[in-house]
């Protein structure tokens, strides 16, 4: 691994790159509150933003409130979002999470991290997600998206998510990490995919570590 210099140096111009392709970012969940950002979260995992999107719209129209959240029948709730898997899981969580916000936060969403990640269902993905786009505390979001590409672009040599957050925080300014976060998700979704990047019109072709990816896919399978 390069040194802590060399590697801030790097995220600097990596971030420079980023920025010129994807001036203007803003989380691709809707929602018209804290909570119903935080409720989206927690189901946007392993889950596309789009298929999100269209379980919430429903979602949002019967239950409004944490405490609404809180008396929902759990079969109901897991009928509206079943189609973002888990359903099972994520229906627990986000009943039992609205039920603690009522109880503990007077049925307001918490503003700190260790707040955030004492609810159920929320690791420190969500709870960072919600911090950045509600409250404008800077964190590092590490989706696949994040922890594929900082390890391409050998930002990192780790797996775990949260170890990749720690290492990103290392080496990219505090002030860019939300947007930093987004622009690789929006990277990484127009030309670093996980199966098939869009390696010959990449922008960051000089800094991966995996250069030509799909052409040595494709030679390989051919």
């Amino acid at each position: 691994m390069a040194s802590l210099k060399s590697l801030k140096s790097r995220s600097a111009m990596i971030c420079r790159i980023l920025e010129s392709n994807y001036p203007n970012v803003k989380t691709q969940l809707n929602h018209n509150n804290p909570f119903e950002l935080l409720v989206a979260t927690i189901l946007s995992a392993q889950c596309t933003d789009r298929q999100v999107n269209q379980v919430t719209g429903k979602l949002f129209e019967r239950f409004k409130t944490p405490a609404d959240f809180a008396a929902a029948p759990v079969k109901e709730v897991e009928k509206l979002v079943y189609s973002t898997g888990f359903f099972r899981n994520k229906s627990r969580h986000v009943i039992h999470c609205a039920r603690e916000i009522q109880s503990r936060h007077n049925g307001r969403v918490p503003g700190s991290l260790d707040e955030l990640v004492a609810l159920p269902g929320v690791g420190r993905k969500t709870a960072n997600v919600v911090l950045g786009v509600i409250f404008g505390i800077p964190g590092i979001v590490v989706d696949t998206h994040v922890g594929r590409i900082s390890q391409r672009l050998d930002l990192t040599e780790n797996k775990d998510p949260v170890k990749i957050e720690f290492d990103l925080m290392r080496v990219v300014e505090k002030k860019d990490w939300n947007d930093f976060s987004l622009r690789l998700i929006y990277f990484g979704r127009q030309f670093c995919k996980a199966v098939k990047p869009e390696c010959p019109t990449c922008p960051m072709m000089s800094f991966c570590r995996n250069r030509g990816l799909r052409k040595k896919s494709i030679e390989k399978t051919g």
